[in-house]
């Protein structure tokens, strides 16, 4: 693919430097993206242009000064954020992040060459078509994800580019280049110096994409900031249920669960404390009692080093403790479920029990068409709005009040209504439940029936 159609305004955006004398081309991730087929979010300019001159073309814009120590400005063009930044050669990266300088220069080649890998170094205009300085069309053809140059100078810079290279591989189903490979496995632990956040973003893109292979490749280079990942590797479980050690099963899971962040991260955490948990019975039986615990706390660990959000964390969390707790297929046991769990958390608990269950030997899988069963019948619950939690329920505590109740017993009184209504003894009508509120005898805040 030679040509491109770019959206107007940035095409509008390269014209104008072009009419004003610069060079301007769309370049990066924009371009591997169209060459994929896949709709790029996010255009990026590069243009001979210094920030000085991309003001004076821009005039009467709302222009952003994002980075302009780096070149970099951003073009509000139509409501759309444009970043244009100036040809510039990368001075020293200190810090493993950013260069320490940069220098200007009105070479398109020397600008491409600073960036980290060939599918992300092609330029696109219009008018000249693609320029493509390294091989990036070459290396898209044949699948992979190859360095610039020497690799271990490209990840000396931004340590960080270990992770990229890993989630472009995982999200474009492509396979990383050996040398690039070995420089990643070579220089990991230059991800110690990478701030959580930067790491935690480019997980959650890894995990979400096809990441089964890159997790058993690179599973040392996830153990720099996971080191509980590589204790996984090997330690074998010795039970029927599992033809896989930890690792293997730990990463059959992740790829056996639907692509969302929160998901993929149970996953990838939900055995993690199994080493920690083992014991061997006198039948030679492998048990791992306690370690949805043990998970737990190493995830609290990780998600809160990686800077990961309280929303996130407390779903992965909870899904952790329970993902080994018993579902069965009863419509009164679903109710308490969902009364419990709420039912987004439930329908989530039960797909990491199916994808726990996908992680075991083939033949022990089961209760896979339990859970599905369940699931199937809560959303018929759920549909046909059947009773089960407080709000549901046809009296509240307003009611309970003019009964006589006060305080605790409200409370109680409540709960055993919609016990009975979960059990079919009672009708989640009004009368019919203030009825048996009135037969029950409560003290010390507990509800009996009379």
């Amino acid at each position: 693919m030679n040509n491109f159609t770019l959206p107007a305004n940035v095409a509008d955006v390269i014209g104008r430097l072009n009419a004003n004398g610069f060079e301007a081309y769309a370049v990066g991730g924009c371009i591997r993206n169209f060459m994929l087929s896949i709709e790029p979010k996010d255009f990026d300019v590069t243009t001979s242009a210094t920030p000085d001159e991309m003001k004076r073309v821009f005039e009467g814009f709302r222009v952003i000064e994002t980075g302009i120590k780096y070149g970099t400005l951003t073009v509000i063009s139509d409501g759309m954020p444009i970043e244009v930044t100036t040809y510039r050669i990368d001075g020293e990266y200190a810090d493993n992040r950013r260069p320490e300088n940069v220098t200007f220069t009105t070479k398109l080649a020397e600008d491409l060459k600073r960036r980290d890998f060939t599918i992300n170094a092609m330029a696109y205009n219009p008018a000249i078509g693609i320029v493509d300085v390294f091989g990036g069309r070459k290396d898209l053809q044949k699948g992979i994800v190859r360095a610039i140059g020497d690799p271990d100078e490209r990840f000396a810079e931004d340590g960080l580019r270990i992770l990229r290279a890993l989630r472009f591989a995982s999200c474009y189903s492509l396979r990383i280049e050996q040398g690039t490979a070995d420089s990643i496995h070579r220089n990991r632990r230059l991800l110690e110096n990478i701030a959580g956040e930067r790491i935690a973003a480019e997980m959650n893109r890894l995990l979400c994409g096809n990441c089964v292979d890159v997790l058993r490749e690179f599973y040392d280079v996830i153990s720099v900031f996971l080191p509980e990942f590589a204790e996984c590797r090997g330690f074998q479980q010795h039970t029927k249920y599992h033809d896989r050690d930890v690792l293997e099963h730990i990463i059959a899971t992740v790829g056996a669960i639907e692509a969302e962040p929160h998901l993929r991260l149970t996953m990838l955490l939900h055995d993690i404390g199994k080493p920690e948990y083992f014991t061997v019975g006198a039948d030679g039986v492998g048990h791992f009692k306690g370690h949805a615990k043990g998970s737990t706390k190493i995830a609290e660990r990780f998600m809160k080093r990686l800077k990961y959000g309280n929303e996130i964390t407390e779903k992965v969390i909870k899904l952790i403790e329970t993902h080994d707790i018993p579902i069965e297929n009863r419509r009164n046991l679903i109710k308490r479920y969902l009364n419990r769990y709420g039912s987004d958390m439930f329908f989530d608990i039960i797909k990491v029990h199916i994808a726990d269950d996908m992680g075991k030997a083939v033949q022990y899988r089961e209760r896979i068409k339990t859970y599905e069963a369940a699931a199937l019948e809560a959303r018929e619950i759920i549909a046909e709005q059947e009773c089960f939690s407080l709000r549901d329920l046809a009296v509240n505590g307003n009611d309970m009040k003019e009964l006589g109740l006060e305080g605790a017993q409200i409370g109680e009184a409540l709960n055993t209504l919609l016990e009975l209504v979960i059990d079919e003894k009672c009708e989640n009508e009004k009368t019919a439940l203030l009825e048996r509120a009135a037969q029950l005898n409560i003290k010390n805040g507990d509800a009996k029936k009379e």
